[in-house]
Formats: structure tokens, sequence, C-alpha cells
């Protein structure tokens, strides 16, 4: 194999692709990128046998061929090289690849490409079209609330479903919950509930940033597949039942706390400074549009402050856990965040002003 390929157009296709390779591999080929050179374009693909991604791009093939090379030394090699350089990559006698670009020479180890393990993908039964802004927003409304306890697999990532003529991307951890729907796209109707990894989609949130093409979706029983351009992202669904989340959205808070978002979220963050770290819990007392933070540490001090809200229901103390609080602030587009309580005990439903479409629930802290 002989290929002569621009830097940046290597450095975009590897910064891509390298990503789901695992820093540390029991299997060395795992480590590796697959370069397969043809025609006019060098196509790389990488896995962790849970997630394949593949994109191909331009290049001058003066001999094709198909290798495999170290995936995070070959990207560290192209990021460090000058702008605008051409990049060489060819096998060399010893079954090497060397890779020149001005005066500069690297020479890397080769594993066999018939090694390189491949993920089978078919039985796609729905297939749609998203846009990468609208896919990017149901990622972005959600995936803070994705679990990270690996006990409760079912909860470490985003279940996608239809609902009602709704695309709807629901995550939660047990302690709050995120959903974001938008319009049913054509051919997902009927759309079984599938749960995508954590790790998949940070990939396909990398892959599509600042993008604003569309971005095509297959889903099958076991796998769900994107494609975006001239790159290919092939991923593992998490085989669980996700638990029946429309059982904890509340209904009946009548209790409606409408908020500045920046300055609740300010005031929160600065209150929080000296509260427990394990349990960052923050207590919001409520009257007649006043509402308190209040923080009391054993160990690092008391803090508290006052806020003019929009309130007019019966007086509540309510507690959370501070960092939940800045996350769903993190998300409200609006100016204004609507709360609607209960009691104590009780979660609390959170709306964007400016968003219809997207909710979160707050479990509630003793405090």
């Amino acid at each position: 194999m002989r290929l002569s390929i621009e830097r940046a157009a290597l450095l975009k296709a590897l910064g891509h692709v390298q990503n789901v390779v695992e820093r540390r591999n029991t299997i060395p080929i795992l480590s590796n990128v697959l370069m397969s050179a043809e025609g006019s374009q060098v196509t790389l693909v990488a896995t962790d046998l849970d997630i394949e991604i593949s994109e191909s791009t331009e290049a001058e093939v003066g001999a094709p061929g198909q290798i495999t090379a170290p995936a995070h030394t070959l990207y560290d090699i192209a990021r460090k090289l000058p702008d605008g350089s051409q990049v060489t990559l060819q096998i060399n006698a010893e079954d090497r690849l060397d890779v020149d670009a001005g005066r500069s020479h690297f020479t890397l180890p080769l594993l066999p490409s018939g090694d390189f393990p491949k993920m089978t993908a078919d039985g796609f039964t729905h297939n749609f079209v998203l846009g990468a802004k609208e896919l990017c927003r149901l990622i972005d409304k959600t995936r803070f609330a994705i679990s990270t306890e690996e006990t409760r697999y079912y909860l470490n990532g985003i279940y996608l479903h239809a609902h009602d003529g709704l695309l709807r991307a629901v995550a939660t951890d047990g302690h709050r919950l995120a959903l974001a729907e938008m319009s049913l796209p054509a051919g997902g109707e009927g759309l079984p509930g599938v749960i995508v990894p954590r790790k998949t989609v940070a990939e396909i949130r990398r892959l599509i940033d600042g993008g604003d093409a569309d971005v095509a979706l297959s889903i099958s029983e076991a796998k769900i597949r994107f494609n975006y351009g001239s790159a290919v992202l092939t991923s593992k669904l998490i085989d669980g039942t996700f638990p029946d989340y429309e059982r904890v959205i509340p209904k009946g808070n009548e209790k409606e706390l409408t908020i500045d978002n920046k300055v609740f979220a300010d005031a929160v963050d600065r209150v929080a400074t000296i509260s427990a770290e394990k349990s960052r819990s923050i207590k919001i007392g409520l009257s007649q549009d006043s509402l308190s933070l209040t923080v009391n540490n054993p160990e690092s001090g008391n803090a508290h402050e006052d806020l003019m809200v929009d309130y007019s229901a019966d007086p509540l103390e309510i507690g959370f856990n501070a960092k939940y609080l800045l996350d769903v602030a993190g998300q409200i587009e609006g100016r204004d965040a609507t709360f609607f309580l209960d009691s104590p005990a009780s979660p609390a439903l959170v709306r964007d002003s400016e968003d219809p479409n997207a909710l979160f629930v707050l479990m509630p802290l003793r405090v």
C-alpha cells in the first residue's frame, strides 16, 4: 500500500475514528486503525468490539492495499505535523509503515489486517433521517442524566423510542430524569424502544458537532447505525429493559415556581460552594414571591441567599442536590425555568419556557 494525503484530511478522519480505540487494550489489534486504500480514497476503521466507526476521505493512491497501524500514535503524528503538509504512507521492505511529511519521517509497526474484527450489521428494521441539529438537541437535553452505575447497566444510555407520533429520548440515573422529544420522522413508525450506550452517545455527538447535514439512522433489535457524510458509526445496543419512566413524571404538582434561570443558577453555584462534596445538598425555602437558598455544613460553615421569584402557592421547604440543579439549569434555553412542586418528599418537574418538548424531573433530598 502507498498513498499520499493532505494532513488536514488525515487528521480529521483519524480524529473521528481514534476516539473509539481504548487506551488500554488486552487485544493488540484493537489498538490499531484499519486503513484501506483503493481508487481515489482511503477508508479508516476503528472498533472496540461494541462500536465500529469508519470514515472515508480523498487520497492519491499509488498502490492499493490494506494495513492496520497504531491508532493513537498515528493520530498524534498527524496532529503535530505542520498545517498544509502532504503526508505519504507506504509499507516498507520490512513490512512496517513509513510515514513521511516534509523532513519528518516515522516508522510504525503493523499487525495483519486479516486479524482486524469486522462488526456484522444487518437486519435493520427501521430507517429514518434526522437533522444533525435535531439529533444534537435530543442528546444534549438528556445525556447528563445517564447513569454511570454499572450495576444498573440498563440505565447506562439514552432510551430512544416512538411515543404518540413523537420520537422521544429519555435518560435517568434514578435521581433525576431528562426527556426530550420531536416529531417522529418518516420511517420511525412503530420504532421499538432501544437503549443507546453512553459511549456511543458521546461518539456520535462528537462526530456531528457543529454540522447541519442530515444523519441517517438504521435500527435493529441489537444494533444502531448512524450515517453522517462520509462517516458510518455502528454500535451494539444495551440488552436490557428500560424502566417505566412515565410513572416517575409528576402529574399533580400544583405549586408553580417561575424563576430567572441564570440568576437562580448563579445563586445555587455560590451557595453550594460550602456544601458537603458527597451529598451537595441545598435547601430551598419558598414563600410568597420569595425563595431562599440555604446550606448548613458543620465542617465548612453556612451559606444563605434570597431571591425574588414568581410564587404564590403555600410555603414549602425542599432539598435538592446542587449539582443536579445546575445540570438542569444548563439545559434551559429560555430566560425562565418553571418548577412544579408538591411536597418536600415529592419529585419536582422542571420545564423550559422556550422548549415545550423537553422536561426534567428531580428527586428531592432530605435536608
